[in-house]
């Protein structure tokens, strides 16, 4: 028996149990993990909500990205030992596999070795945060040198991860926040430039930025009405990502500037990345050269143990955070 994270209904923090549950072995192509680490993000948060890309199947499992070591293998697996520091990436369905708990079991191309230089906490908050930010800013916009960049909710761990492949590249990135509190947070970790959008004009302040000229890429996960901002913001010929829907209210599209400026406005979901395996693999190599050499390094906002799952969920989306939110099991 293992204590196990569930939810027999949709909906707050709340929801969220822990049950003593029997974790079945690993089947054909899979992984058990006894977990050390959870690193909770959005879109967890959203499917127990039922407002996900997906619906949850009652009762369901929570879970995209943990780190521990390997319980068992299960038939086929090569590559993999009984013992080995290991930690997933956001690969799979969270109606097929789900990590909250002692013990879990992950799809084996949804496993990595555990990168040495981390703690079982920082190993926990690598692959959503920094495959996500490749996948758009490097794999589909080509981000370089001197390429600025408008980073919507930056403080988040996604975010400062884009700040973070911004730097490696030599881009520049522009982090947005609502408010001045975590301007200094954001500038530590390693923004060029900070803009308050509750305090600030955005379309000004990002003009005067880049010269006039506005930014290359923007990589937003909030939409809703300041998405006509970031387009005003927008250089010609630049791209717009919209990777999240954080933002209760509508987004607008400002057709008019987007064929003046000939912007390129796309959706974007890091399973596009991780259903390809060239471009899954390519993007492996890129985040474990930047944990390598030093130019990535997760920032952790708080930690929680897991009889305080409920609490960690409620903090999640209290948007106080500058970092990853980190469960220790």
């Amino acid at each position: 028996m293992a204590r196990v994270v569930r939810f027999h209904q949709t909906g707050g923090p709340e929801v969220l149990k822990i049950e003593d549950l029997e974790v079945p072995p690993p089947g054909p192509g899979e992984i058990q993990i006894r977990v050390h680490a959870l690193g909770l993000n959005r879109a967890e948060a959203m499917f127990r909500r039922g407002q996900y890309l997906e619906d949850p199947k009652l009762p369901a499992r929570l879970g995209y990205e943990a780190a521990g070591t390997v319980a068992a293998i299960g038939p086929g697996v090569q590559g993999f030992q009984v013992g080995d520091a290991v930690s997933t990436i956001p690969a799979f369905s969270l109606n097929s596999y789900g990590l909250y708990g002692e013990l879990a079991n992950a799809p084996v191309h949804a496993v990595a070795h555990h990168p040495p230089s981390l703690s079982w906490i920082e190993a926990a908050a690598v692959w959503m945060q920094y495959l996500t930010a490749y996948g758009a800013l490097i794999d589909i916009a080509g981000l370089k040198t001197g390429d600025a960049v408008v980073i919507p909710a930056a403080s988040s761990s996604v975010g400062l991860a884009a700040i973070q492949i911004a730097n490696k590249v030599g881009a520049v990135p522009i982090a947005l926040t609502r408010g001045s509190a975590k301007r200094l947070a954001l500038l530590d970790a390693g923004a060029a430039h900070v803009i308050a959008t509750g305090e600030q004009d955005l379309v000004q302040e990002i003009l005067g930025l880049t010269g006039g000229k506005g930014a290359r890429v923007v990589f937003d996960p909030v939409g809703g009405p300041t998405f006509n901002k970031l387009i005003e913001a927008t250089a010609r010929l630049g791209i717009v990502f919209l990777y999240g829907a954080l933002s209760p209210e509508p987004t607008p599209l400002p057709l008019f500037d987007v064929l003046r400026k000939w912007i390129t406005i796309r959706g974007y979901v890091l399973m596009e990345i991780t259903g390809d395996p060239q471009r899954f693999e390519r993007g492996k190599a890129f985040v474990n050269a930047g944990l390598a050499d030093g130019s990535f390094r997760p920032v952790i906002a708080r930690t929680f143990p897991l009889d305080q799952i409920v609490e960690a969920h409620r903090y999640l989306e209290s948007n106080q955070q500058v970092g990853k939110v980190v469960v220790t099991v």
